[in-house]
């Protein structure tokens, strides 16, 4: 049985859809990366003063200037090499470190389409996807090959029929279903929006919204995977994140999302597509004007890499990815890669608290745009030794995105204190740090997060078990949803 499958990953597959997502992805990424640098340049304060680190990566820091606005340059840049298919070996890489460097910069800046976007760039760097349609092998055609590994294809819609069908599962709560939350504040928010604000407004819109997304998330991996029932998926898609970016502003996600579904139709889709447009006419039958011009290039692009491909013997022999030696751990990384995407999204079971108001187990778990958070807060320091009290405003020293964040996830409320900690030690004092906050969840009324009775200064902080520091939340008895 393992035989068979391991003959499965490794059959030669059309290499046109690979180099679609490799060109996708290179310029998805650089241009995130961009839109980041000119998000940090006109708030300069994102990244010049506190940040908060994922645990484990304490040591990644935000570089000095102007090796950070120069980082942000060559990411971008990176990211073009990569679409061009231009030294991969090396750019690939390179572009896969700085896409993680920047994911790792900031924790209050957590997406999940750029946690989703740093194993693609990995995974990219590990296929030949090079190989085909790519500066490279203008350079040197011996290289060229139509062909590549099976899982180098399979392995990119796995990992997005992973994110679809836990997106759908997380959204299986009475929040989301009986009440239709927050999806009512959101759309409600958005009621003055000219032509479709009235719809937006009527309750029932929010409690279709909420249902239909559940049902697509959680239903269309199988729709895809099914020939005859594929376009009607990709349509819906196209539908639902045509939504979403009309109302929300979520980034490169949706182009992401439709770029991966692609990859569920027959890897030697891109190549049908390009010699349609090519062999394609006018109405007419004539040549010009600016839609015959578009054609007549992508003829002499075709035409031009016909060229180059001729001078090739289109061996797959030199891919280390197709060598015996290979399978093996070829095949334990990719049950590994998809174990732990499956595993994460259900560790918040292990937890005895609500993972919507904990934070404990959102992460990494596909939970995209489930809830609605909103708190406020200080911390309370007392100097053991003196008793003297001293309020901190968050608002002074943290930028307003860190903020919003920071209130609302014991974790990070934790870092700051503990940062609070050290930086009164520097100074001589030792005191204790008292988190006062408060948070509102869909809607309901704000209720104490934080026991501000529980020294955070002294609190470690644990990756499994109870933390009696997050108070849990007190559901009301009627008006579930709030006032």
């Amino acid at each position: 049985m393992q035989a068979i499958e391991q003959s499965r990953l490794f059959t030669p597959t059309n290499a046109s859809s690979l180099v679609f997502l490799r060109i996708a992805l290179g310029l998805l990424g650089g241009g995130d990366i961009l839109g980041n640098g000119i998000y940090y340049h006109w708030y300069l304060d994102e990244f010049s003063g506190f940040t908060f680190s994922y645990y484990g990566f304490e040591w990644v820091g935000p570089l000095p200037e102007p090796f950070l606005s120069l980082f942000f340059v060559g990411g971008f840049l990176l990211g073009i090499a990569v679409a061009l298919g231009w030294r991969f070996r090396v750019t690939a890489p390179l572009f896969a470190l700085a896409f993680t460097y920047l994911f790792l910069l900031e924790k209050a800046h957590y997406l999940n389409h750029a946690y989703l976007f740093t194993w693609l760039a990995w995974l990219l760097a590990l296929t030949p996807a090079w190989r085909e349609f790519s500066l490279d092998v203008r350079r040197n055609p011996q290289d060229w090959s139509p062909q590549v590994p099976a899982w180098s294809v399979w392995i990119f819609p796995a990992l997005m029929g992973i994110v679809y069908f836990f997106g759908g599962i997380a959204k299986m709560n009475y929040d989301w279903l009986i009440a239709a939350m927050p999806m009512k504040m959101w759309l409600q928010a958005r009621s003055e929006m000219p032509v479709l604000g009235p719809l937006w407004a009527q309750e029932f819109t929010a409690y279709f919204m909420s249902w239909a997304g559940m049902l697509l998330d959680f239903s269309v991996p199988f729709l895809l995977l099914h020939k005859r029932l594929r376009w009607v998926a990709l349509a819906l898609l196209f539908g639902f994140h045509a939504t979403n970016h009309l109302l929300f502003n979520i980034g490169i996600f949706p182009y992401l999302s439709m770029v991966l579904t692609s990859m569920f139709f027959a890897p030697d889709w891109p190549k049908r597509f390009v010699r349609w447009i090519a062999g394609s006419r006018d109405n007419s039958g004539g040549r010009s004007g600016l839609l015959a011009g578009a054609r007549s290039q992508v003829q002499r692009w075709v035409e031009g890499w016909q060229s180059v491909v001729s001078r090739s013997s289109g061996g797959t022999n030199a891919y280390w990815q197709y060598q015996a030696r290979m399978m093996k751990p070829i095949l334990a990384g990719i049950v590994l890669i998809i174990g732990v995407h499956i595993l994460l999204p259900l560790r918040h079971w292990g937890f005895n608290s609500d993972v919507a108001w904990s934070e404990e187990g959102h992460r990494y778990s596909w939970r995209m745009m489930l809830r609605s958070k909103q708190g406020s807060g200080n911390y309370r320091l007392v100097d053991n030794a003196t008793g003297e009290d001293e309020v901190i405003n968050l608002r002074d020293s943290l930028s307003s995105r860190q903020y919003r964040k920071m209130v609302t996830h014991p974790d990070m409320i934790l870092q700051y204190a503990h940062y609070l900690h050290e930086l009164r030690l520097r100074e001589g004092k030792d005191v204790a740090v008292y988190g006062r906050f408060r948070v509102r969840l869909n809607g309901r009324k704000l209720q104490p997060f934080i026991d501000p009775e529980t020294d955070l200064a002294s609190v470690q902080w644990q990756w499994f078990g109870s933390k009696q520091w997050v108070l849990p939340e007190v559901m009301p008895t009627e008006n579930p949803v709030g006032e």
